[in-house]
């Protein structure tokens, strides 16, 4: 399995560790799109991150991270459903140069303006239900600082994250020190999780000693272990002398939900008058996928179709309710 995320538990159920490596899906993100080295890097991170951060949550949606700013770079977007199924795209505004030794800060925030934020998109959602948002100043100088400082302030969750990214690969590793009360979070909720009780206060000592001990070994690993060495191996050397528990791997894959149902349900919101004032200019309408790229064409018979369909369905709904 070439791509696939590992969870762990060190002993008492205090913190949980996860190993993510992806290289075909991460292949996969690039193949559709012409990144410079210093985007590709940025994005690369926040794929691994989300797969982090998705392998944990406690319903069937999808995490949405995103950073943007001012810079260069408007917009970084990477979607991974609880299964870690992923896509991820790259806004780069027109005219602005991508320099080689751009940074998280310079490329997205250089006037000071750059936001993170976390949706949680529930896939099906209750009547009236919207996705829970989370937004923070993009405070940092690298992708997996953000992403501490987010989970430090709105989820009341002490993390760690190391990561790296090249052209091959993308990977990274997580800690997190389990909360001993219910709340909600991005990371609550896995099974594992569900087995953390309420620590006696005897024990809350070598709570912090294992939280301490487990963060100092993991500034140890270096970025190119990350992104060639296999989770169990990378755990392994770093906690050889803890007794921990190692859960079956988690396959991480592309896919992107780009559809021409979704397509027509735009040019719906849009209405007819403004996709007409289209065909009229263009001939026909076309709406590519900012993440896999494929490309949905509407000709005039197919807007007249559209709305036409559209049309009926209100219609019928109006007859229903009188």
């Amino acid at each position: 399995m070439s791509d696939h995320l590992k969870k762990y538990l060190f002993e008492g159920n205090t913190v949980r560790a996860e190993v993510v490596a992806i290289r075909d899906t991460w292949q996969e993100i690039q193949a559709r799109h012409d990144y410079p080295p210093a985007v590709q890097k940025l994005l690369g991170e926040l794929v691994a991150a989300a797969a982090l951060l998705a392998a944990n949550i406690k319903f069937n949606g999808t995490v949405v991270l995103q950073l943007q700013g001012d810079g260069p770079i408007g917009l970084i977007v990477v979607e991974c459903h609880a299964d870690l199924g992923m896509r991820a795209t790259v806004k780069i505004r027109e005219g602005y140069e991508v320099p080689e030794d751009g940074t998280l800060q310079t490329l997205l925030s250089p006037g000071g303006n750059g936001r993170f934020s976390v949706v949680l998109d529930p896939q099906d959602r209750h009547a009236g239900q919207q996705p829970y948002q989370g937004i923070v100043a993009m405070q940092g100088d690298t992708v997996a600082q953000v992403l501490e400082h987010y989970m430090a302030t709105s989820e009341q969750l002490q993390t760690r994250m190391w990561l790296a990214a090249d052209a091959n690969c993308t990977a990274g590793l997580l800690l997190q020190k389990l909360p001993d009360q219910g709340g909600h979070s991005v990371a609550r909720g896995t099974d594992e999780a569900a087995t953390a009780g309420a620590p006696d206060a005897d024990k809350e000592a070598d709570l912090a000693d294992t939280w301490d001990r487990a963060q100092h070994l993991a500034e140890t690993i270096k970025p190119e272990e990350l992104l060639t060495v296999t989770p169990d191996t990378i755990i392994r050397r770093l906690y050889w002398q803890e007794t921990m528990t190692a859960f079956e791997p988690l396959p991480v894959q592309y896919r992107c939900t780009c559809s021409r149902e979704k397509v027509a349900s735009v040019l719906l919101r849009l209405g007819q008058a403004e996709v007409d004032d289209i065909i009229e200019e263009q001939g026909r309408v076309e709406v590519k996928c900012d993440y896999c790229v494929k490309a949905f064409e509407f000709d005039p018979v197919d807007v007249a179709e559209l709305f036409a369909t559209e049309s009926t369905a209100l219609r019928h709904q109006s007859d229903a309710r009188h």
